[in-house]
């Protein structure tokens, strides 16, 4: 089924789309990769164009290459934008994978499934976060876009839940090297401690971009919505546990008002905060992996995830 095709990702060369193209290349395809960083390949199937992926750039990656599959990894804080390309990148490809989020879910149903409430259906307190929101809103409003006006089309849309790896190492709202900081300068990190017993909607990106590659040419995937992971579920306290164990960070568990003075970036009205960190984040995995054909097996832990990045990184506990 992959043998041999050509799947374009467009802004992968991050977290999730490394291991995208590292699962299709596994796989027997030829992936092209248009990033804005310098990255060079030894692979003769692994193609980087190094670049934004403007209009004119797009064309001429497009003059080159039909592409079996698209994923595209770009968020669109102002929909319209995507609106505009959508039909450029269609007319392109045989499949087009659209990049949502997990965080588009609300708090109203758990275990979370891909027809749980959005937020932007059923926020009707908040009447600033419709206009203001610039993440779970825009990416809702292109969900809709593709299932009211074009349906029928060979496309799906994927809900990646919180995706590490070397790039970007995540423990609740703490990110990229923070964590690794913390234990290096033998600081205490504070958490809040009603998080502490909280599904975390974490998982390894190596799991995530393993399951966006495996859903790929399959037609039963297409005009469909997929939450992407693995079922490695974890609450933020056991993966607190895991960092510990791991760099040896020292984690305090306090109250919010406490850990506001510890972030001070995050405020009560922090949307990242409020509407997604500050609820608990189970989710069931039965769609995506019927979708696949995968089982959890075929995964690594959230915990064998953190070792393999930190090896990753060459990051020695001191």
């Amino acid at each position: 089924m992959y043998q041999n095709k050509r799947v374009l990702l467009i802004a992968g060369g991050g977290t999730l789309g490394t291991y995208t193209a590292r699962e299709l290349l596994r796989l027997g395809a030829f992936v092209d990769v248009i990033c804005p960083e310098e990255k060079h390949s030894d692979n003769e199937r692994l193609h980087y164009y190094r670049g934004l992926a403007t209009d004119a750039f797009l064309e001429e990656v497009f003059s080159a290459h039909h592409y079996d599959g698209i994923v595209n990894f770009i968020h669109y804080p102002d929909e319209k934008e995507y609106f505009r390309v959508h039909d450029f990148l269609m007319s392109h490809t045989d499949h087009l994978i659209f990049l949502s989020s997990y965080r588009v879910y609300a708090n109203e149903q758990h275990p979370i499934t891909e027809d749980a409430p959005r937020l932007y259906d059923v926020i009707k307190d908040d009447p600033t976060f419709l206009e203001t929101e610039d993440y779970a809103v825009p990416k809702s409003k292109c969900e809709d876009f593709l299932r009211t006006k074009h349906a029928g089309e060979h496309w799906t849309i994927v809900r990646p839940v919180i995706s590490f790896s070397a790039l970007r190492l995540d423990l609740l709202l703490y990110s990229f090297d923070e964590v690794l900081q913390y234990a290096d300068r033998g600081e205490v990190m504070r958490l809040p401690l009603c998080t502490k017993d909280f599904s975390a909607g974490l998982d390894w990106a190596g799991n995530s971009g393993k399951l966006i590659a495996n859903l790929l040419f399959k037609e039963h995937t297409f005009e469909q919505t997929y939450t992407i992971y693995s079922g490695h579920g974890m609450t933020w306290g056991e993966v607190a546990d895991a960092y510990a164990e791991l760099t040896g960070v020292r984690v305090e568990w306090v109250s919010v008002e406490e850990f506001y003075k510890a972030l001070p970036r995050i405020t009560p009205e922090s949307y990242i905060w409020k509407y997604d960190r500050a609820f608990s984040r189970d989710i069931d995995a039965s769609r995506v992996l019927a979708a696949t054909g995968l089982t959890r097996a075929d995964f690594a832990t959230v915990r064998d995830g953190i070792a393999a990045e930190l090896k990753n990184k060459n990051w020695q506990r001191g």
